[in-house]
């Protein structure tokens, strides 16, 4: 996914009401970015970091003009933007990136199933059951491993839930976690953060429910999918 504009490179003031920040531009003007990320954000919010904007985009329905994208953190870039491991995925899926999601006739997102929820991804063929993929961001590291979630989320384990529900209808189901950071060796559950999402992983898993994990490659023009990573824990 390379990025429409130039980034625009800046340092963090603050980020607040979760989906706020206040950055200075290298000019010296400070503006007020759209951070989209509901999460924690656990060591990727230092005042004073490093941080890049893109503008947002002519039809944006949003008020603000930037878009907080990426911030340095421990010596690297890191991905905050949660609304981009949908395009990263399908993306990798077409380029052939992620093995294990290919030999499908065709892919559509944000198809309802659930109870009231939305498969990030379907994965549709003539010859075998539909495959449910969903995605979910992951920027929380601790030591060399990327964790998930760096906060409760009890909408991560719902989804782990319907997932479970898709397999026992026969269908195939996949928990995918995409890592907007490249300095990960490794996976694994955030148990002390939200035990009750670790353990509906630990069920899922049981249930059926196939997990992948994969870190990403980002420089200031593009993100995109790289290598997969070891899941620690299932």
């Amino acid at each position: 996914m390379k990025f429409k504009n130039a980034l625009i490179p800046g340092k963090l003031i603050k980020r607040y009401k979760r989906f706020l920040s206040d950055i200075e531009l290298e000019n010296g003007e400070e503006v007020v970015a759209h951070c989209a990320n509901s999460g924690a954000m656990l060591g990727l919010k230092d005042p004073g970091s490093s941080v890049w904007l893109s503008p947002s985009p002519p039809e944006s329905k949003g008020k603000l003009k930037y878009r907080w994208e990426l911030i340095k953190a421990d010596g690297g870039l890191v991905g905050i933007n949660t609304s981009h491991p949908n395009t990263l995925v399908q993306e990798a899926i077409e380029n052939k990136t992620i093995r294990d999601l290919q030999g499908y006739d065709s892919l559509r997102r944000e198809v309802k199933y659930g109870t009231n929820s939305r498969i990030d991804i379907l994965l549709e063929s003539r010859t075998k059951a539909p495959c449910y993929v969903e995605v979910k961001n992951v920027h929380l590291k601790r030591d060399k491993q990327a964790e998930f979630p760096d906060a409760v989320t009890a909408r991560g384990t719902k989804h782990l839930n319907e997932l479970s529900q898709e397999v026992k209808q026969g269908n195939r189901a996949v928990m995918l976690y995409v890592v907007q950071r490249m300095d990960c060796c490794s996976f694994s559950f955030a148990s002390d953060i939200d035990p009750i999402y670790s353990e509906a992983a630990i069920q899922a898993k049981a249930a059926g429910v196939e997990f992948l994990c994969y870190k990403c490659h980002i420089t200031t023009s593009e993100i995109k999918i790289d290598k997969p990573l070891e899941i620690i824990g299932l």
